[in-house]
């Protein structure tokens, strides 16, 4: 028998593993991060707004227009002139050159339609720029000149000439076409007061009921006191009576018989 005793094989592992804990390449991945929500849309524009730049934008592109007319008209002009000597004399002048391109009519003082708004037929008297039209381009001008880098004091389009013109157009056109532009102003004396606020009006209705229950204090303001039933009625005196009625009354201090 050999000395030699064999070990008994051994249980355990070499790489013991826990039941309970899973291998890393079992483990399911993560879940990704959530993205973040995109920002709400802005909301539209309301019709207010859009309606207001619309007709900025279209007023802008006007005055641009304008602009570019005056400023070719400069250029074709007898002699070249430069908007740096332009004067209210020119500027008249640009505004009856374009009297060719009006489309209104403007009755002579010998038309027999003179002063009638709607005339029945046609007649032969020239078309002319209306004095609305012409006192828009003005007030665009007049600012078109100033964002241009020009100065308000030297502005053609503001000088007084200018400004004459226009009113004698308004009213040579009125009288020929027989429609007033004169505005419409408005009457505040035909307006009814407002209303007082209920305090006032509470305030004033307690004043009116005081003063009537007001005593009179001056004797002459009190009515008279009615005549009481024992006081007897007044006698009928005649001139023989009164005179007998003197002789018999006692003098004063003596005592009476």
């Amino acid at each position: 028998m050999d000395s030699s005793s064999t070990d008994p094989p051994s249980t355990s592992s070499p790489n013991p593993v826990s039941g309970d804990q899973p291998q890393p390449s079992d483990q399911p991945p993560p879940p990704p991060p959530p993205s973040p929500s995109p920002p709400p849309p802005p909301p539209p524009p309301t019709s207010s707004a859009s309606s207001s730049s619309h007709q900025l934008s279209r007023y802008e592109s006007q005055k641009r227009r304008d602009w570019n007319t005056f400023l070719q008209y400069l250029k074709n002009h007898k002699p070249p002139l430069t908007l740096a000597r332009c004067s209210g004399a020119h500027v008249i002048e640009f505004l009856k050159y374009l009297d060719q391109f009006g489309k209104t009519k403007v009755h002579a003082s010998g038309c027999t339609y003179f002063g009638q708004p709607s005339p029945p037929a046609p007649c032969a008297c020239p078309l002319r720029q209306a004095w609305g039209s012409l006192d828009a381009l003005i007030g665009r001008l007049r600012a078109a000149y100033e964002e241009n880098d020009g100065k308000p004091e030297t502005n053609p389009f503001g000088a007084r000439a200018v400004r004459i013109y226009l009113r004698e157009v308004r009213e040579t056109q009125a009288k020929a076409r027989g429609i007033p532009y004169e505005k419409k102003k408005r009457k505040r004396g035909n307006q009814p007061p407002p209303p007082p606020p209920p305090a006032a009006a509470a305030a004033a209705a307690t004043a009116a009921a005081s003063s009537s229950d007001v005593v009179p204090e001056r004797a002459e303001d009190q009515p008279p006191p009615p005549p009481s039933s024992s006081s007897s009625a007044p006698a009928i005196v005649t001139a023989g009576s009164a005179d007998q009625a003197v002789e018999d009354t006692p003098p004063v201090g003596s005592p009476a018989s």
